[in-house]
């Protein structure tokens, strides 16, 4: 990639402006570092010193794997708000993974905007395409880089002692000196980069995984093909077809040609297996899209977002599309927008009664449009709390068909009046609007239409306005309109499978506890939606898991709000296909059926599972503290969530000084009682004897993704983004109680 001429153009460097607001506007200087991995870019600050103003140069990072995407031209409100400035040609966007902000920049000319552009985006690419051996030569050359301070290529004693305590590793200076000494082959006191590699492999020997290899070695050099199905059989659980799967293995990530010839694995293939997604705790079947996505809508669970626009806090947090950008890209299948009446007849978007700034639904729609399926096909519910003239609700509804098209839909898929909800399948790119309806859906099928509405036009109880709907907006809606729920009782007497009711997630848990199998048999007839108390003023989230055990399919989360409760939806939704629909159970879609997701032991064919969960070793673990020296005492706690009976974590022991290496060996044991919906979630922290523990990274599956065997779990950041190559090593065990 070095002899590309748009990388070449990176690594001479650019000055470019970079934008934060329309005052905000300062040149810098950015430059693609020689590792392809890293851009720097260098701004002069003044600071002031009790006699004089000093200046100082600072240089800021800019991680290629932590870009998601590179946006062209006015692609963000940002660079939109000074469009009339600079041309669209010069300007572009760096779109983070993770909750973290764009960076908006502005070349000096349309070709250097190009050559940065296209530069990113392969850089992007290459990463993306890298195999695993590649990825850890990456890591290792990262390190390498960090330790040579004096950058001369080589390290010496003092910058690998430095070295270890950056990886977390606390070593005592002897052991550290005795694998100095051997890597050290040409004995000049110093590492270059093959000895370097070599002192990495001493460091990362993974004794725990050779301990398994060995068991089923004939030999204790390699894994005959006979071994290896040994070992798929009766540690990974493999029944049907292992012996293709075993030579597929050996062909996938046996590196020595020899041994691929003997149809054998060496060590460094098994290990390499074990680390891949085939070793993962994930079952790689169920990461693409395998489920039925033929039944009706609402039996679904669908991810779903609240107050979508807001990127912080209720109160007097920053609106923007931004929000409903990263949402629909991590494939969030409910948006929400709160609509007032705007300046110049046009409606605007914002968290009434609020400090929250202000922007044009005409802008969400816009959004709307251009991301709704991009990480799905599936469709996209518009959830409008409405609180416009009938004026502008109108030009709500001109922009809504003006600029989603044939995309919003607008009238029953067929053209008769429908009996039941059509399925994500059927409803593929299209958008759903969900809000208040003049008269029902067969009154506008017969060509009836009903006076203007005079009711609540916003369904959320905390805004009991009562005004006019226009007929124009109430068109827009047809399989999602809004009612006041009552009670279960008049529900299953009076209400039509297109009415959906809303909940805070007070009523919801009363609903729970007082009626769970109500609940249930309720939302496998229709749509519910349940959303955040109006006191959480912080944008925190309620435990999305309580209300998926009463079948809820629309539990509406605060996206831009780190946690454990956005571990569990991301979770639950990180298989099939990250379509944002998950099928519910058949006990919950089955209105034949009785769950009451408080005494599960009483539904049909009730069979509760052991798991036995071995925590083996941990991988590379992150630091935590940024303070020098300092280096964490793991330990891994597993909790599982689900309904309250299968409610429980357990941890083990803390290791100290050890988040490099460390091992534990501790078995942990449970009893799973509701599989279909309960999920995992590991999580490592950081033990601290006189306060809270500190966040190390975490991992969260459904239970009925879980792999057995031994398996590599590959831990996420607090934002859920992946940080390679921290990981765990477990060993997992499934068995029937009953």
């Amino acid at each position: 990639m070095q002899s590309d001429d748009d990388l070449k153009s990176m690594f001479v460097g650019t000055v470019m402006r970079k934008i934060k607001s329309r005052t905000w506007k300062k040149q810098r200087y950015f430059r693609l570092q020689e590792d392809c991995m890293t851009i720097w870019y260098k701004s002069k600050k003044t600071r002031p010193t009790s006699s004089r103003v000093s200046v100082c140069l600072c240089v800021s990072i800019v991680s290629v794997g932590d870009v998601e995407a590179v946006r062209e031209g006015h692609q963000s409100e940002v660079l939109l708000s000074i469009a009339d400035e600079f041309p669209p040609d010069r300007c572009f966007t760096l779109v983070f993974r993770g909750r973290r902000g764009n960076l908006d920049l502005v070349a000096e000319s349309a070709g250097e905007a190009q050559s940065w552009i296209k530069g990113i985006r392969k850089l992007i690419d290459n990463l993306e395409n890298m195999g695993q051996r590649e990825k850890l030569d990456q890591w290792i050359c990262d390190w390498f880089k960090k330790a040579d301070k004096n950058r001369d290529g080589q390290m010496n004693f003092k910058e690998v002692r430095n070295l270890l305590k950056m990886m977390n590793v606390d070593m005592n200076e002897h052991h550290a000196l005795r694998l100095f000494t051997m890597a050290d082959k040409s004995q000049s006191g110093t590492l270059e980069d093959d000895e370097f590699v070599l002192f990495y492999k001493m460091l990362t020997q993974r004794e725990d995984v050779l301990r398994v290899f060995q068991e089923y070695s004939s030999d204790g050099q390699k894994l005959t093909l006979q071994d290896l199905k040994d070992f798929l059989r009766e540690e990974q659980l493999h029944e049907d077809g292992v012996q293709q799967y075993a030579l597929k293995l050996i062909e996938r990530y046996e590196p020595s040609d020899t041994a691929k010839m003997l149809q054998a694995m060496t060590f460094d293939g098994f290990l390499m297996y074990l680390s891949s997604s085939e070793g993962s705790i994930f079952n790689p079947n169920m990461v693409d899209l395998y489920q039925d996505m033929t039944q009706p809508l609402c039996h679904y669970f669908i991810s779903s977002s609240h107050n979508t626009y807001l990127l912080e806090d209720q109160i007097r947090g920053h609106s923007s599309v931004e929000g409903y950008i990263r949402a629909l890209k991590r494939g969030c299948r409910c948006v929400e927008v709160d609509c007032w009446d705007g300046p110049n007849g046009e409606p605007i978007v914002y968290h009434g009664h609020t400090f929250t700034s202000k922007i044009f639904f005409k802008d969400v729609v816009t959004v709307l449009g251009n991301y709704a399926f991009k990480a799905s096909q599936y469709p996209v519910i518009l959830s409008i709390e409405n609180h416009c003239s009938v004026e502008q609700q109108k030009v709500m509804a001109q922009h809504l068909t003006q600029i989603l098209g044939d995309k919003l839909l607008k009238s029953p898929l067929d053209g008769k009046i429908p009996i039941g909800l059509p399925s994500p399948e059927d409803l593929k790119g299209k958008i759903l609007l969900k809000g208040k309806k003049i008269g029902g859906l067969e009154n506008c099928m017969n060509g009836v239409v009903d006076d203007p509405l005079m009711g609540e036009v916003s369904d959320e109880e905390d805004t009991k306005s009562k005004q006019r709907l226009s007929k124009e907006l109430s068109d827009c809606v047809v399989y999602c309109k809004s009612v006041h729920f009552s009670s279960f009782k008049h529900s299953q007497i009076h209400s039509k499978f297109y009415e959906i009711s809303s909940f805070t997630e007070s009523k919801a848990r009363k609903h729970i506890r007082e009626a769970g199998s109500e609940f249930v048999l309720h939302n496998a007839r229709q749509l519910s939606r349940v959303y955040p108390s109006g006191l959480r003023t912080d944008s925190s989230n309620f435990n999305p898991q309580d209300m998926w055990n009463a079948g809820c399919q629309i539990v509406a989360l605060n996206f831009q709000t780190a946690g454990v409760e956005m571990d569990l939806n991301d979770g639950l939704f990180s298989q099939n296909g990250h379509c944002g629909y998950i099928l519910k159970p058949t006990f919950m879609r089955n209105t034949d059926e009785r769950f009451d997701p408080e005494n599960p032991q009483n539904r049909d064919g009730y069979k509760p599972l052991s798991l036995s969960v071995q925590v083996i070793s941990g991988q590379q673990l992150p630091k935590v503290n940024i303070k020098e020296g300092s280096i964490i005492d793991p330990l891994v706690r597993v909790e599982i969530h689900g309904v309250p009976l299968d409610q429980a974590k357990q941890e083990t022991r803390y290791i100290d000084n050890n988040g490099f290496n460390p091992v534990w060996h501790d078995t942990l044991q449970f009893t799973i009682h509701v599989p279909e919906l309960a999920l995992v979630r590991f999580v490592v922290e950081d033990y601290d004897k006189t306060s809270k523990n500190d966040f190390v990274g975490q991992f969260t599956l459904p239970f009925i993704c879980i792999q057995p065997g031994y398996r590599h779990i590959h831990l996420l950041s607090k934002d859920g983004t992946s940080i390679p190559p921290s990981s765990l090593f477990v060993h997992v065990r499934i068995t029937k109680l009953m």
